[in-house]
């Protein structure tokens, strides 16, 4: 039949189907979920008006500086995303677009999802705590250790509250701060033995992080490439594997001497 009928004539006839799948794909709901850049904490200040590291048992020491924990925020599990929503993620430098099963568990609602979160930031808590009081050689049973970060979920905030403990209790073990003063952001899942783990997102962390004015960024070994990515050139980004390393590179920069492994 189609070649009875004129050029014009048939190739409307065939692109329509196609039209009308684009169509429907532009309104339907597809399987993604897009991120951006998240807010950013200093876990040696406050949140919501309560110290983020609250140290008893112990004395603390006035520091200097900022360790700023970092997040992303994706539309929720139950959210509705759609073509026009994915194609602006994919050319936006500032969102990034994901298999909503590579961010959410499948089939978790968005109640499910938070009380994973907390749940998961519970044991990140509890890890980073011993991680640290190991590291300077004291013992939980004198020194107790209350961290809250608010509505924020996850373990990815494990390495830098491990730092701020030790930032509050010791310092750089000399007299000065861990910091050297300076606004540092960085992400890292963090176990009991101090070990540093990957957490996803860094691209759009370190966005963050240069957005609320962090000048270094501590990246997971495993996520230097994607950090490298999108972190301005004035930006120095320290490549970390275990709590000790990141300690130590802390202060061979503060004092300016000694190896600073970077991506």
């Amino acid at each position: 039949m189609l070649n009875r009928l004129s050029r014009p004539t048939a190739l409307a006839l065939c692109a329509a189907p196609v039209i009308a799948l684009l169509a429907v794909a532009g309104f339907a709901p597809l399987p993604f979920s897009v991120a951006q850049p998240g807010p950013t904490t200093n876990v040696l200040g406050t949140s919501d008006g309560k110290p983020v590291i609250d140290i008893s048992g112990a004395p603390t020491r006035p520091t200097e500086g900022k360790l700023r924990a970092v997040t992303i925020v994706a539309t929720g599990p139950d959210a509705s995303v759609h073509l026009g929503d994915v194609l602006d993620g994919w050319f936006a430098e500032n969102r990034a677009v994901m298999p909503r099963d590579a961010v959410y568990p499948s089939g978790d609602s968005t109640k499910e999802v938070e009380q994973h979160n907390q749940k998961e930031m519970k044991g990140s808590q509890e890890a980073a705590t011993e991680a640290a009081l190991s590291y300077l050689g004291k013992s939980s049973k004198d020194i107790e250790v209350d961290l809250q970060l608010g509505d924020v979920g996850g373990p990815s905030a494990g390495l830098l509250f491990s730092l701020g403990i030790i930032d509050m209790l010791d310092g750089d073990g000399s007299g000065g701060d861990l910091t050297g003063g300076r606004s540092i952001a960085g992400t890292g899942t963090i176990d009991a033995e101090g070990k540093v783990g990957p957490v996803g997102g860094v691209s759009l962390k370190v966005q963050a992080a240069d957005r609320d004015g962090a000048t270094v960024f501590l990246v997971p070994k495993a996520e230097c490439s994607d950090a490298k990515a999108s972190a301005p050139d004035s930006m120095k980004l320290i490549s970390v594997s275990t709590l000790k390393g990141t300690a130590t590179a802390l202060t061979n920069l503060e004092k300016g001497s000694g190896e600073v492994p970077t991506c």
